[in-house]
């Protein structure tokens, strides 16, 4: 733990697990939100947004994402079409000579979650998201200097784009009612009419921040997880098995991915969790709001305190060799360390309350891709962190059918 500044604000940067583990559970009581005054400008938390924001979430926003993303609607509905979404993506990458892991998987995700979020059909549309997100996310860590030319204005300029677009569709649902689809914008626009305090600004940046979380971590998370898997063969057969496995224990082989089965999956999501833990995540801020007295030092209020997943992630004391890639560790890691040392979706009353989601989704991917498919490098990316975790020009691969003998080839 160590003290410094970060745009002229003073910074407590903390790598201790039980601090961050303390802090991330004292939400309100002593510290609170905060970001980069440029990182909450792009994001339209500023004023009395932001104020509108941090009551609705704490009120509704998880319950929302539970109610649309969590177990019970992925067993009950999102499972077959989390299926459906990677069969269709995985049969379009074969007839291309080659695709970029990220931008591809981006696209498939952001077409699929925009459309659970507000409707937005990107193939009657005529344009996905993707490219706009691509263009916002470039300039999220940018120098703030909002002229023409520079990225941060392309930042914002394309976070208008967004913004229009989800309140044009807020328009057309008030206007005809008859287009009501009982998704999470409806539900947003149902508690408008209860709470004064939710305005169309603030329904539209909550249905934006869930398309950037989504547009992010699990396109990085699966590039990551599909280049690591080149690089280990073991791991890469152990995983064939286990999901093999699953498909000749069918009664029907052609049926798709039950529940159960995906409980089943243990190799699949030690595999998940080591993409997670060596991925990393960008710091997770909060600002003291009173005191703070921790080994005889004094955290003022005001003060920013910055916990670092990665060097949790990286803790040679709790991850043997942590650079690594060694999906059997997680075998022997009980969930007490777990709780303090493996944080990919947050913690506390934070925590990504799509979490669930996003790891259905990576093991659907996985399962999809490693039983009726195979792959081959064709560019590799350079593993680069700005501070998002990046591939330098893009990792490329060719993707075709798998031989009907199953046989994996890599």
């Amino acid at each position: 733990m160590f003290k410094t500044s970060l745009a002229g604000r003073p910074v407590v940067v903390s790598s201790d697990a039980d601090f961050n583990y303390f802090i991330l559970q004292q939400e309100g009581k002593l510290v609170e939100l905060w970001y980069l005054d440029s990182f909450a400008e792009l994001l339209g938390q500023n004023g009395s947004l932001k104020e509108g924001f941090l009551g609705f979430i704490h009120k509704h926003l998880k319950k929302l994402i539970s109610e649309h993303f969590g177990p019970e609607r992925l067993k009950g509905k999102l499972l077959p079409q989390l299926e459906e979404m990677v069969n269709r993506a995985l049969h379009a990458w074969t007839v291309h000579d080659s695709v970029e892991v990220k931008h591809e998987s981006s696209t498939m995700i952001l077409d699929f979650t925009s459309k659970l979020l507000f409707g937005y059909d990107a193939e009657k549309q005529g344009q996905s998201l993707s490219e706009t997100f691509a263009s916002f996310i470039q300039g999220l860590f940018s120098f703030p200097l909002n002229i023409p030319g520079t990225a941060f204005h392309r930042c914002l300029q394309n976070q208008k784009k967004i913004f229009n677009i989800i309140r044009e569709t807020m328009e057309e649902r008030r206007t005809s009612p008859a287009k009501s689809r009982e998704d999470f914008l409806d539900h947003l626009m149902e508690d408008m009419k209860a709470q004064n305090a939710l305005t169309d600004d603030l329904v539209t940046f909550v249905i934006f921040a869930l398309l950037l979380a989504t547009s992010e971590t699990v396109p990085s998370t699966l590039t990551l997880a599909i280049k690591l898997l080149t690089e280990h063969p073991l791991v890469m057969q152990e995983l064939v098995k286990e999901n093999e496995e699953i498909i000749r224990s069918r009664e029907n082989k052609e049926s798709g991915i039950t529940w159960k089965e995906y409980k089943s999956m243990t190799f699949t999501m030690h595999v998940i969790n080591e993409a997670l833990r060596m991925s990393g995540s960008v710091g997770i801020l909060r600002r003291t709001i009173e005191d703070i007295y921790v080994n005889g030092y004094t955290i003022p209020k005001g003060w920013t305190i910055m916990i670092v997943p990665s060097s949790l992630h990286l803790n040679s004391e709790i991850y043997k060799d942590p650079l690594t890639f060694n999906p059997w560790r997680w075998k022997d890691l009980g969930p007490n360390v777990r709780a303090k040392n493996f944080i990919p979706f947050g913690g506390g009353m934070r925590s990504c309350g799509g979490a669930e989601f996003s790891k259905v989704l990576i093991a659907v991917f996985l399962h999809v891709l490693v039983t009726k498919y195979r792959w081959a490098n064709v560019k590799e990316g350079e593993i680069v962190r700005t501070p998002m975790l990046g591939f330098g020009d893009g990792h490329y691969i060719k993707v075709s059918k798998k031989p009907e003998d199953g046989e994996c080839h890599v």
